[in-house]
């Protein structure tokens, strides 16, 4: 599970504050007006037709979590693995100390569902093989579920780009609707131009990234749960509080 404690991501708000400045900022020293890539109608059609087809796509559940998970590409999750060995050595001291079921308090108290369900295991004498078996199946059902709620930005970064050229096309037709209109002409234009820059710019500065960052961030998570099952087996084998850091200090690196 994700950590209850949350940091602010500064290069994801720099990057995307920098990817709009730039495009903008393109626009204005051309002599072009910032008006002119406010077009309402290529915003329905290219956000309303990516979100769509992510929607036939996606399971409801899957959606959902996905866009649960939107927060974490600005605030994501912290995931201390030093922090996190510091624990598994102090558990390990106090289940030498105190045998496993001083564990008992601490897995009342602890925050975090994965070390909690791991802990309650040690307390109720679990094999360590058994405690494995348990916990490795936990990870990957973690796993899968937030990879497949990254892959919720993927679709949305797959698909807006071919929206894009729809709404092009779109504006290409109604501009050969209207060409003895020449008033008309100049709208249909831009809706034509304008889809196809957010087609594009949606999908490489916002959805892409996005996925990107939530499969990195589901990887850390994942390497943080692997450390800890292994911690936890260590206990369960009742191996020396010091041998169990020097055998997880891999994880750190």
């Amino acid at each position: 599970m994700a950590s209850n404690r949350y940091t602010v991501d500064y290069l994801s708000l720099i990057g995307v504050s920098l990817s709009l400045f730039v495009v903008i900022g393109g626009n204005l020293l051309e002599g072009g007006h910032t008006d002119a890539l406010m077009q309402r109608t290529a915003f329905l059609i290219v956000f309303g037709g990516t979100l769509g087809a992510t929607l036939v796509q996606t399971p409801l559940k899957t959606f959902v979590h996905g866009m649960r998970r939107f927060k974490w590409v600005f605030f994501p999750p912290r995931i201390e693995r030093e922090e996190g060995l510091q624990k598994i050595v102090d558990w390990s001291k106090i289940a030498r100390k105190d045998g496993l079921l001083g564990l008992q308090n601490l897995a009342d108290m602890e925050s975090e569902q994965f070390a909690q369900k791991g802990l309650l295991l040690l307390v109720d004498g679990g094999e360590p093989e058994q405690i494995r078996k348990i916990l490795e199946i936990e990870i990957d059902n973690i796993a899968m579920h937030e990879q497949n709620a990254s892959r919720v930005y993927e679709a949305m970064g797959g698909y807006s780009p071919t929206i894009g050229i729809i709404g092009a096309v779109m504006g290409l037709i109604h501009v050969m609707n209207n060409l003895t209109d020449p008033a008309a002409l100049g709208p249909g234009i831009a809706v034509a131009f304008v889809a196809t820059i957010y087609g594009v710019g949606f999908a490489n500065f916002f959805f892409l990234p996005m996925y990107n960052k939530l499969k990195t961030l589901a990887d850390d998570q994942t390497l943080y749960q692997e450390m800890l099952l292994d911690g936890l087996v260590c206990i369960a084998e009742g191996e020396n509080p010091r041998v169990i850091a020097n055998k997880l200090e891999g994880y750190l690196i």
